[in-house]
């Protein structure tokens, strides 16, 4: 994995659609300040300067199908998972593609594809997580950094190489086959356990439980009726105890 650190951009996604044409693969560029990070929903990502990890990843995922696509984000959101482990957090993936530290978000990640025909001719998965960073002025409603939960500062570029590494180990792992059942055990509230959301399509609260996910990113749910309902993203919240969805 090449490894590229840049002073400054608007979007590290933005960066690496801009210059994939002279980079080699795979690539990591990570940014000491990021303008205008774009997160899931078309949120911002807050990061202070130098305080987070701010990445961006040109994968070409070999033999991968459109169908298939979402295995690549669970194999980067496994990558930061194992990456976060190493700095002594251990984590959770809200779906499709947050990492949870407890109920509290530490990452956002935010992959997109280039499609031709019947294959994914480029990824890049852009990655904000956490890092040294005490203090959050956004609105968002439960930020989480590493040195909160351990006191302990890491140095940016080191947490870079992890990852990089970690990515690439995850991605050679798809083709065996074992990513998604390992996404399905780390899952976030995906203990079989009933849970509160907020049903998008029909405007209702609901109890239920994770039943599934697809190989194209459709979350099943199991009410407390017994029944199955299945969503896009988008089309269904979590709600954590004190009443804020997303």
């Amino acid at each position: 994995m090449t490894i590229v650190e840049i002073a400054s951009t608007t979007s590290t996604n933005s960066w690496l659609a801009e210059n994939s044409g002279s980079l080699t693969l795979p690539t990591l560029v990570y940014a000491l300040e990021q303008t205008a990070g774009r997160g899931q929903r078309g949120n911002s990502w807050e990061a202070e300067t130098g305080k987070n990890l701010t990445a961006s990843v040109l994968l070409v995922p070999a033999g991968v199908e459109p169908q298939r696509q979402f295995v690549i984000s669970e194999a980067v959101a496994l990558a930061v998972s194992d990456t976060l482990r190493e700095l002594g957090v251990e984590t959770k993936v809200k779906w499709p593609n947050d990492i949870y530290a407890g109920d509290k978000k530490i990452c956002g990640i935010l992959i997109e594809h280039s499609i031709m025909g019947r294959k994914i001719t480029r990824t890049i998965a852009g990655v904000g997580v956490n890092i040294n960073q005490e203090v959050f002025c956004s609105d968002a409603p439960n930020p989480v950094s590493v040195v909160q939960i351990t006191g302990k500062e890491n140095p940016i570029a080191g947490v870079a190489q992890i990852l990089g590494g970690r990515i690439e180990a995850r991605i050679s792992q798809i083709p065996a086959g074992t990513v998604h059942a390992e996404f399905m055990r780390n899952l976030w509230r995906g203990d079989g356990a009933y849970y509160p959301f907020y049903d998008k399509i029909r405007h209702q609260k609901i109890e239920a439980r994770i039943s599934d996910i697809a190989e194209n990113g459709i979350l099943s749910l199991l009410t407390a009726d017994g029944e199955i309902r299945e969503y896009a993203f988008k089309e269904v919240e979590f709600i954590l105890d004190y009443g804020k969805r997303y």
